[in-house]
């Protein structure tokens, strides 16, 4: 587990950085995918922890879900309009452009759903300072977590800072279209987050970016 600012953990899986989750305070955004559960696990034990959140409910953010909630018997926190695919991971495909890598990830990444305890909306604070922005078009119902104090920006796969498949090259990047259901209203939410000048940015897929002017610039292009 990687320090990155106040109160925000990093915990990345194999190679470092494909796959991204955080420890906020004591909540554990995103969940990776099902076969990183025991380094999950491992990496929480010991901590406080007192809720899991999703950014969206993707395989790859959602794998482990269950796991964190059952082991720890915390509550299960996800953005409103993605609690259906959080408590049933059968409709995460039905919601994903139709293309084969969709089912397979569907198989082989995502984790079983869970009950939803609380249901995330904009506005809504989720620990440690930061607060739900609503983010749609990567999935329904996708959410960042901001904190104004500090301008530390938590975004899922709004971008990527990576290739999310092939891991190179580095930088940033729109979600592939594979995955994402509306990539127009993606691009809105881009240009939303890059309007807040984040200091430090932190993704799914991808190394955390501490370049202001790079992220903006990047944002206001798309």
């Amino acid at each position: 587990m990687k320090p990155i600012v106040a109160d925000v953990h990093l915990i990345t899986g194999i190679p470092p950085y494909s796959i991204n989750c955080y420890l906020v305070g004591d909540v554990l955004v995103d969940a990776m995918a099902k076969m990183d559960r025991r380094r999950i696990l491992k990496e929480l034990s010991g901590k406080p922890l007192r809720a899991h959140a999703l950014t969206h409910a993707h395989p790859d953010h959602q794998g482990a879900s269950r796991a964190v909630c059952t082991t720890f018997g915390v509550p299960f926190w996800a953005p409103e309009l993605d609690v259906p695919p959080a408590e049933d991971a059968s409709i995460i495909a039905e919601r994903q452009p139709k293309h084969p890598i969709n089912s397979l990830f569907g198989k082989i990444l995502a984790g079983p759903g869970h009950p939803v305890d609380r249901a995330l909306k904009e506005g809504d604070e989720l620990a440690a300072g930061f607060v739900v922005l609503d983010t749609p078009g990567h999935s329904a119902g996708h959410v960042s977590f901001w904190r104004e104090v500090d301008r530390t920006l938590i975004l899922g796969d709004v971008l990527n800072n990576q290739h999310p498949l092939l891991g190179f090259p580095r930088g940033l990047r729109q979600p592939l279209a594979i995955f994402t259901p509306d990539p127009e209203r993606n691009r809105e939410s881009i240009r939303r987050l890059g309007e807040l000048e984040p200091l430090t940015v932190m993704f799914g897929h991808g190394p955390v970016l501490r370049d202001p002017e790079a992220f903006g610039a990047f944002c206001r292009s798309v």
